[in-house]
C-alpha cells in the first residue's frame, strides 16, 4: 500500500469507521489494474487508490458498498472470457474494447464492537480486560473516575451523558454500578439506541430499578431492552466469573447477528449499459446520448460510439 493509503486505513480504523478493502490479486493484460494494487471504499461510494479503468472501478465499487452491507467479502472476476468462472466467484462480464481481465478480492473491514461498561467493580475490570483481548473497543464510564482508575480501558469517561459516545445499534451497554447508582445509569443508557443493555443485579434489585424508572415514564417497551440480570446464568458466582457470563452473552448475539451495527451505504441511481449490459452509475456517467426522448448511458466511450452507430440493433429484444 502507498503510504497515503495507509494512512487513511489507519485513520478510519482509529475512528472506529466502516470500509471496504479491494485488492487486485491476478490479473490479464491489457489490464490497467495491476496485481496488488488496492483501494479503499467508504460507504459513500469515495475510492482512495487505484483499481482499475471506466468500466472496473464502478463496479468494484457497488460491491464493496453490498459488502459493507451484509459483511460477505467476495472475489470478483472482470473479463470477457470464461476463464475464472468457477464457484466462489462473481463473474462479471466486460464488453469493453479492452481485452483484459482481472480479479478483484473485496474485503468489508467493519469496526471491532464497542463494549461501553458503567461503574467501578472487579468485573467491570475483567470484562473490559476479556473484551479488549478479543479486540473490541472498551469504554469505561465511572462516575468521578480516570483513567488510572481502569487502566485496561481504551477510554474513560467520568460522566453518565453518554451522547458523546459513539454508541450505536451495535454496542454493547452494561451497567455494573452495583447499587450505588444503577437507576440514573440505566436511565441514561436507555437513552442511547445501544443494542444491547444489560444490568448487572439481581432479579430483584433490578425490579426495583425498573419501577423507580417506570416512576419517571419508562415504558416497558424501552425495559423489555434490558438484559437483567446481565449475562447468561451460571448460578452463584464471583465478581470475575459474572464478567465471563457477561461476555459469553455478548459474542454469542452478536455471533448470531442480534446486535451488528448497519452500515448506511450510498445508494446511486443506475441504468444498464444497452450495448454491454453492465450496470452505470447514472451521475458519474460521462458517456450518455438520448434517443427517441430517453436517455442512454454508456461505461465507456467504445459502447457509445456502437449504440449512436445503429441504436435499433441494441434496443430490439432479443
Amino acid at each position: 500500500m502507498t503510504g497515503r493509503l495507509v494512512q487513511d486505513v489507519g485513520d478510519l480504523v482509529r475512528r472506529g469507521r466502516p470500509f471496504a478493502l479491494a485488492t487486485v490479486v491476478w490479473r490479464r493484460a491489457p489490464s490497467s489494474g495491476k496485481v496488488g494494487d488496492k483501494a479503499v471504499i467508504t460507504p459513500d461510494g469515495g475510492v482512495t487508490g487505484w483499481l482499475g479503468g471506466a468500466c472496473a472501478q464502478p463496479t468494484v465499487v457497488r460491491t464493496a458498498l453490498e459488502s459493507l452491507t451484509d459483511g460477505r467479502p467476495r472475489l470478483l472476476s472482470l473479463g470477457t472470457t470464461l476463464e475464472h468462472d468457477r464457484p466462489g466467484v462473481d463473474r462479471v462480464p466486460m464488453a469493453c474494447t479492452s481485452e483484459g481481465a482481472m480479479e478483484v478480492y473485496v474485503e468489508p473491514m467493519l469496526p471491532a464492537p464497542l463494549l461501553v461498561v458503567i461503574g467501578r467493580s472487579p468485573a467491570v475490570e475483567v470484562l473490559v480486560g476479556m473484551a479488549g483481548h478479543l479486540g473490541w473497543r472498551t469504554t469505561v464510564v465511572d462516575d468521578g473516575g480516570s483513567a488510572v482508575d481502569h487502566p485496561g480501558a481504551d477510554r474513560v469517561v467520568p460522566t453518565l451523558d453518554l451522547r458523546d459516545l459513539p454508541v450505536d445499534g451495535g454496542t454493547f451497554v452494561v451497567v455494573a454500578t452495583q447499587g450505588h447508582y444503577d437507576e440514573p445509569a440505566l436511565e441514561h443508557a436507555l437513552a442511547t439506541p445501544a443494542g444491547y443493555i444489560g444490568l448487572i443485579a439481581s432479579a430483584k434489585r433490578a425490579a426495583t430499578v425498573f419501577e423507580w424508572l417506570r416512576e419517571r415514564d419508562a415504558s416497558d417497551e424501552a425495559l423489555a431492552r434490558v438484559h437483567a440480570p446481565a449475562g447468561m446464568d451460571l448460578g452463584p458466582v464471583q465478581h470475575e466469573e459474572i464478567a465471563v457470563a457477561i461476555l459469553a452473552q455478548l459474542v454469542a448475539l452478536r455471533a448470531s447477528g442480534a446486535v451488528v451495527a448497519p452500515v448506511a451505504v450510498a445508494v446511486a441511481a443506475d441504468d444498464v449499459d444497452p450495448v454491454c449490459g453492465m450496470t452505470v452509475e447514472v451521475a458519474a456517467a460521462h458517456n450518455t446520448t438520448g434517443h427517441d426522448g430517453v436517455t442512454y448511458y454508456f461505461c465507456a466511450a467504445g459502447c457509445l460510439r456502437a449504440f449512436t452507430a445503429d441504436p435499433q440493433s441494441f434496443l430490439q429484444p432479443t
